[in-house]
C-alpha cells in the first residue's frame, strides 16, 4: 500500500572519516564547504585523528569527545544540529553502520595506510571501518584520500584491490596549474575534487580552459 503521507526527499548525506594521518586542513575544510552547501553530514574520528588534530592545529583546540567535537563544529560553522552529527568509534547504532541507511556518499580525509588496508580486507573493527565496508557493499560512492610517501608494495596493492570495487582513490596531491598564492588554495583545490566527485556544485576553483 502506498503511503498517503510520505516524508519529504532527505537531504544529501556524506560521512565524513578523519583518521591518523596528515592532512587534517583538508578534512575541516571540507566540512565546512559541507556545511555552507547545507549537505548533512555524519563526522567520524579515529583516536589516532584526534592526535593528528592537536599536532596540526594547535591553536584550534579541537575536543576529542564525540559530543563535544559535534558542538564545536557546529558552532564553528554555524550549522544546525540536524545536518551534522559526530558519532564515536564504536557507536553502532549510527545510521552509517548499516545497509538499511547508508549516507549518500562518504570521504575518508586524511586516510591512514592502517585504514586503507582495514577497508580493503573488510575487517569492520570500529564505525570508520564498518561504513566504508557498507558504501563498498551498497554500491556507494566512497572516496580515500591516503597520505603517505613512499608508497609500499602493500600500500599499492591495496589501493588496487579497492579502486577495482569502485573506491575512488584520491591521494592529496594538489595541482598548481591555477597558480596558489597560499596553502589554503592548496587545500581548496583538494577539497573542490572531492566536491566534484560527489556532484556536488561549488565556485571553489577555476575551471581548466576558463
Amino acid at each position: 500500500m502506498a503511503n498517503p503521507n510520505p516524508d519529504p526527499q532527505p537531504p544529501y548525506t556524506v560521512c565524513v572519516a578523519l583518521t591518523g594521518a596528515s592532512g587534517m586542513p583538508y578534512a575541516l575544510r571540507l566540512i565546512e564547504c559541507l556545511a555552507e552547501l547545507k549537505v548533512r553530514q555524519y563526522v567520524l574520528t579515529s583516536q589516532a585523528a584526534q592526535v593528528v588534530l592537536r599536532q596540526e592545529l594547535p591553536d584550534l583546540a579541537v575536543p576529542g569527545r564525540a559530543a563535544e567535537l559535534a558542538d564545536w563544529l557546529r558552532q564553528r560553522y554555524a550549522v544546525d544540529e540536524a545536518l551534522l552529527q559526530v558519532f564515536g568509534r564504536e557507536e553502532w547504532f549510527a545510521p552509517v553502520a548499516s545497509g538499511s541507511n547508508p549516507a549518500d556518499a562518504m570521504v575518508v580525509c586524511p586516510c591512514s595506510m592502517g585504514t586503507l588496508a582495514a577497508i580493503a580486507m573488510g575487517s569492520s573493527d570500529n564505525l570508520i571501518e564498518r561504513a566504508a565496508d557498507v558504501m563498498i557493499k551498497e554500491q556507494r560512492k566512497l572516496i580515500l584520500l591516503p597520505r603517505e610517501a613512499p608508497l609500499s608494495a602493500i600500500h599499492l596493492e591495496n589501493m588496487l584491490k579497492l579502486a577495482r570495487l569502485g573506491v575512488v582513490i584520491m591521494p592529496p596531491a594538489p595541482g598548481f596549474y591555477h597558480h596558489p598564492k597560499t596553502i589554503e588554495d592548496l587545500v581548496d583545490f583538494m577539497v573542490a575534487r572531492l566536491l566534484d566527485h560527489m556532484g556536488l556544485s561549488h565556485p571553489m576553483i577555476r575551471r581548466w580552459g576558463h
